[in-house]
């Protein structure tokens, strides 16, 4: 299924348009998957309300921060092939479906959905472009209360080349293998912002440059660049596209929207640190860096 209009991405298959998605919505193997979760400090509405109260038809809520790993004590870390499997099958998601993620934000919290599902094997899946915000401009029906589905079967398997940790980081700021993309705020990026996540330092891994995620999307219209825009603006940041990369940002959410971007440009070799900032802030034996 190949969306109208993205033809020029190397990879245009993970990006969807409104209007393709209103041809195939309700087929019974497209499964529309809205993906959130309560940043620190937020204020009700929370995520999941939000959703109750209105989303696209037929969609279900994948909160990012239940299906995640419960025994660790940082933010939504990525759970267990088991775990993932047995949450997206009871969200009523299979192996043979074709998922279609959205956000209520532009581009923010959809790319770590799909990156989960493709860490766990699953290729077939896309966003939204312009998520839920296009969706109503566009007076498109939403519905409101909360999702009924039957229980799907997904069997995933790990695929360790997308995922790093803090060893893995601790080692390539010494051999450079990779190159190393922060996508959080300038502010919080040079230390000169407050860090939303509680005890952690200001500043950034040495060495990282910094892209935020943000600057992948159109302001105005909450849609994805194009792929001549999107190589420009990681070449801006310093990004040499033809190494590898491992992307980072506060919690590892926001990091997907890079390795996203990156994905649509055709680049395979791009890995998340799934713990980020919210690992490496803490105080204890990790070097900070600020600008």
């Amino acid at each position: 299924m190949m969306s109208e209009g993205y033809g020029s991405y190397r990879n245009s298959s993970c990006l969807i348009s409104t209007e393709e998605l209103v041809k195939v919505i309700g087929s019974p193997r497209v499964r529309v998957v809205e993906a959130g979760f309560d940043m620190p400090a937020s204020k009700p509405p929370l995520a999941r309300d939000k959703f109750s109260q209105a989303h696209i038809p037929g969609a279900v809520f994948f909160d990012i921060d239940e299906i995640a790993d419960k025994r660790s004590s940082l933010p939504h870390m990525l759970p267990t092939a088991e775990q993932f499997s047995r949450a997206v099958g009871e969200l009523g998601i299979g192996n043979a479906d074709r998922v279609i993620l959205y956000d209520r934000e532009g581009l923010k919290f959809a790319p770590r959905a799909w990156w989960m599902f493709r860490v766990f094997g699953d290729e077939n899946v896309a966003i939204l472009d312009g998520g839920l915000a296009k969706w109503q401009a566009e007076g498109r029906k939403v519905e409101s209360g909360e999702a009924r589905t039957k229980p799907g079967t997904f069997s995933g398997k790990l695929n360790p080349k997308m995922v790093r940790n803090k060893k893995d980081v601790f080692e390539l700021i010494q051999d450079h293998r990779e190159q190393l993309i922060d996508a959080r705020s300038k502010g919080r990026f040079d230390g000169t912002a407050p860090e939303v996540w509680e005890g952690r330092r200001s500043g950034h891994i040495p060495g990282s440059l910094n892209l935020p995620y943000d600057q992948l999307i159109d302001p105005k219209t909450q849609t994805v660049l194009t792929d001549a825009e999107i190589k420009q603006r990681f070449e801006n940041a310093g990004v040499d596209l033809n190494r590898p990369a491992v992307t980072s940002c506060g919690s590892g959410v926001t990091a997907c929207v890079l390795a996203f971007g990156m994905h649509l440009l055709g680049k395979s070799d791009v890995a998340v640190y799934d713990g980020s900032w919210a690992e490496w802030g803490l105080p204890g034996d990790t070097p900070v860096e600020r600008s």
